[in-house]
């Protein structure tokens, strides 16, 4: 059997007027869950590199301020889609412009949020990086029950 390894997802959570931006999933894991647009880190690229990328290819926004937030082992959809990924979260500022469904295959549709107002159905990468953001810590260990390693 080959061995397995974790996938590095970067998360954008993208911030204007205390306001947070989600996008509802689709055609992938967390399919009907809200979360941050992000990806996989490319080769070669820095994590600022792919929140800034990942947040144009996803929603046609230019981002700016971007600082690292979080770090945390995302684990939910290991027996479900065996999917394991190292998710990195950074908060962006973005100033201007309208978020656009660039990935309808992916996503469909984008909404401004509250911190305060945030929908139940939260995709665990993106409700890792708010859990730390809120908390003002930077690590969250994942859970993994059937974990043996």
């Amino acid at each position: 059997m080959d061995k397995k390894y974790p996938k590095v997802g970067v998360g954008v959570m993208i911030m204007r007027d205390n306001k947070v931006l989600l996008g509802l999933r689709k055609g992938s894991h967390g399919e009907g869950e809200w979360c941050f647009p992000g990806g996989h880190l490319d080769w070669g690229e820095s994590v600022f590199q792919t929140a800034i990328r990942e947040a144009m290819e996803e929603t046609g926004l230019v981002v700016s301020d971007i600082e690292l937030i979080s770090v945390a082992d995302e684990m939910r959809y290991i027996d479900s889609d065996g999917k394991h990924y190292l998710n990195i979260g950074v908060k962006a500022n973005s100033s201007e412009g309208d978020p656009k469904v660039m990935e309808p295959d992916k996503c469909e549709k984008w909404e401004w949020f509250k911190l305060e107002e945030l929908p139940d159905n939260i995709f665990e990468g993106t409700e890792l990086t708010l859990t730390n953001y809120k908390n003002k810590t930077l690590y969250l260990e994942g859970r993994y029950e059937n974990n043996k390693n």
